[in-house]
C-alpha cells in the first residue's frame, strides 16, 4: 500500500485579505473534494501566518489532482488573498489517531 501524502501550503497574509482567505477556503470545500482527499485544514497562526495542510490517500491521488487542468487550489486561494505561496510534500511516515 502506498504512504499517504500531506501537503502544506503556507503564506504571510495581511490582516485585512485574511475574511478572503477563509471565505473562499470555506467556499472551496462546500463545492466537495477531488479524488483522494482524505482531510484538509486551514490553519492561522501568528503574524499572518497561515498553513493549508490536506491529507491524500497517496501519491497517485495528488499527482492526479495535480495534472488536471485548473491550478491547485491551495496555493491559489493563498495568490487570491494577496499572498506568495510556498508548498511542501510530506510522506506520513506513521500516524496515531486518538479518535477514529
Amino acid at each position: 500500500m502506498s504512504a499517504q501524502i500531506v501537503t502544506e501550503v503556507r503564506a504571510t497574509v495581511d490582516a485585512d485579505r485574511e475574511a478572503v482567505l477563509v471565505t473562499e477556503f470555506r467556499a472551496m470545500t462546500a463545492g466537495g473534494a477531488p479524488d483522494g482527499l482524505v482531510r484538509t485544514q486551514l490553519l492561522r497562526g501568528p503574524n499572518g501566518q497561515w498553513r493549508i495542510h490536506t491529507l491524500w490517500r497517496d501519491r497517485a491521488a495528488l499527482d492526479a489532482m495535480r495534472a488536471r487542468p485548473e491550478p491547485p487550489a491551495a496555493p491559489r486561494l493563498f495568490s487570491n488573498a494577496g499572498a506568495e505561496p510556498s508548498l511542501q510534500v510530506y510522506e506520513v511516515e506513521y500516524c496515531y489517531s486518538a479518535v477514529d
